[in-house]
């Protein structure tokens, strides 16, 4: 007879967490986020953790290389998405790897024969409004000029006007050489009362852009997540069909750390790809995999070598892997289930294998609710899809700003390695994801920011100052279809701008 779990699959929205004593310490600034990334032994430090308990899925229409620099900035971590080819997937990697802080590659260049209309579009698009120009449009062309909004009018100038009638051509501008360290492109900024800084090599190429607003930001980084070389910290997916071709290339690219990316990891594929990297690079290579929802699964993957497990079937906003399948489990149930287990384990071995959610986060105090139920760090998709740096389009839906976001079981991105169940067949036999919309957000730093405030503020509220404590003194309650109601505004008229209100007197 079938296994019965007993009692029902919970979700994050039916739990809140009761409030414990908070001391005079017990204020935001004093919280730290910082957590394990990968597995350890009892009485050491784990080879790599995170400043912010998050990570970036491993989707397409998330995790590309802009994303990637702007998370590590804050403290948390990418991976880069595998459904590519490994040479590609590498070469994002090493971009990420390479990239030089305050240097910044051009996304919106220009040419001098486009119009003042393709710039507003682009302007539009990107939000970008310095823009270099090059001979050829590409971001290391040779620069001929550059664009700011003080060159144009919109609202006077024809749309038709060429971009070579009213750019600041190259022998005007100020330039910095290749290879001009970050402090000296600073000191020429400040000098010469600029907003921006060209970067050119001996062949007049653009190299980067170093921007006045970039140099406050910079500083105000405690939390930056870097190696032992100064470079921002990466991690890659990989899939369990091609792991001997793409490991060696992204190992070789510089990824910090490896994750097998599928819907279901309870299986000797993952073991096998496990075991693989294991005899090839030994504990050199750090790999998480997953996904798991129950005890077993959890157990199974930290006993085949696992730097880290993630937990979650069918919670993704845009997966239906649950409506399809029929396989999956209420995230916060398989949550609790899989923390357990690894609090457990790291009794029984002495090891601790930090645990991932990945998916079923809707609301910012999810967050919260994940980490006091003893996710180690969180992997979010449709969060970061509505941020500038993912790399998706911004496009206006009825009127409103949005950002394409579609699932890795979708027919988009066609990645079929993972929900692979072995055997010859290879492809996609029935979708698992959707293709959809995100409500665009804005920059993600200040998005993250935000965020983070509401979690920081929840620990203090609860007596806690950083996450291991946070998990022992959470007090979590069920919550009734009434209640949910009730934690929201209710039996009041909301104000709204298109409103017509009289006062009397």
């Amino acid at each position: 007879m079938a296994t019965f779990f007993e009692g029902e699959s919970h979700t994050f929205s039916e739990y809140l967490l009761v409030p414990g004593y908070s001391s005079a310490e017990n204020i935001p600034a004093n919280v730290s986020l910082r957590t394990p990334l990968v597995r350890y032994k009892r009485g050491e430090e784990p080879a790599l953790s995170l400043n912010i308990p998050m990570v970036s899925a491993i989707m397409q229409a998330v995790s590309g290389p802009k994303l990637a620099v702007a998370l590590a900035q804050e403290g948390g971590l990418s991976f880069i998405y595998g459904s590519q080819s490994a040479d590609d997937e590498a070469a994002m990697v090493r971009e990420v790897k390479s990239y030089k802080a305050g240097f910044v590659v051009s996304d919106s260049t220009l040419t001098p024969d486009m119009t003042l209309g393709q710039v507003m579009e682009m302007k539009e698009r990107t939000g970008h409004s310095t823009m270099p120009v090059t001979d050829d449009g590409t971001s290391h062309g040779h620069l001929v000029g550059i664009v700011t909004s003080r060159d144009y009018r919109p609202s006077r100038d024809d749309r038709a006007k060429l971009v070579s009638e009213f750019m600041t051509p190259r022998e005007k501008m100020i330039v910095a050489e290749d290879g001009t360290s970050l402090k000296t492109a600073n000191d020429i900024i400040w000098d010469n009362k600029l907003n921006q800084l060209p970067i050119v090599d001996a062949d007049n190429r653009l190299v980067a852009l170093v921007f006045r607003k970039d140099y406050d930001s910079h500083k105000s980084r405690p939390d930056e997540l870097l190696d032992q070389h100064k470079r921002y910290l990466v991690g890659a997916g990989i899939n369990t069909r091609d792991y001997a071709e793409r490991v060696p290339k992204l190992v070789d690219a510089g990824a910090d750390v490896l994750c097998i990316d599928s819907s279901e990891g309870f299986s000797e594929w993952q073991k096998r790809t496990l075991a693989w990297i294991r005899e090839n690079y030994g504990d050199s290579v750090r790999v998480g995999a997953g996904n798991v929802v129950d005890a077993e699964g959890f157990r199974f993957l930290a006993d085949c070598g696992a730097d880290f497990v993630k937990v979650g079937i069918g919670g993704g906003s845009i997966c239906i892997t649950r409506e399809q399948k029929g396989i999956g489990r209420g995230q916060a149930s398989a949550l609790i289930d899989v923390c357990r287990a690894r609090d457990e384990y790291y009794e029984e071995t002495g090891v601790y294998v930090p645990v991932c959610s990945d998916g079923g986060i809707v609301y910012d105090y999810h967050m919260t609710l994940a980490l006091a139920m003893g996710a180690d760090f969180l992997m979010l998709g449709r969060y970061f899809a509505r941020f500038d740096e993912s790399p998706t389009r911004r496009v206006n839906v009825n009127g409103s700003y949005m950002k394409e976001y579609w699932g890795e079981g979708s027919a988009r991105a066609r990645n079929w390695q993972r929900y692979d169940l072995g055997g010859n067949k290879k492809g996609l036999s029935f979708v698992e994801g959707v293709d959809s919309y995100v409500p665009y957000a804005g920059p993600l730093k200040e998005n993250v920011d935000n965020s983070l405030l509401k979690v920081r503020s929840t620990m203090c509220n609860c007596g806690a100052l950083d996450l291991a404590e946070f998990r022992d003194k959470a007090k979590l309650t069920l919550v009734s279809a009434t209640s949910l109601v009730e934690g929201g505004a209710h039996d009041v008229l909301l104000k709204d701008s298109s409103q017509q209100v009289n006062f009397r007197s």
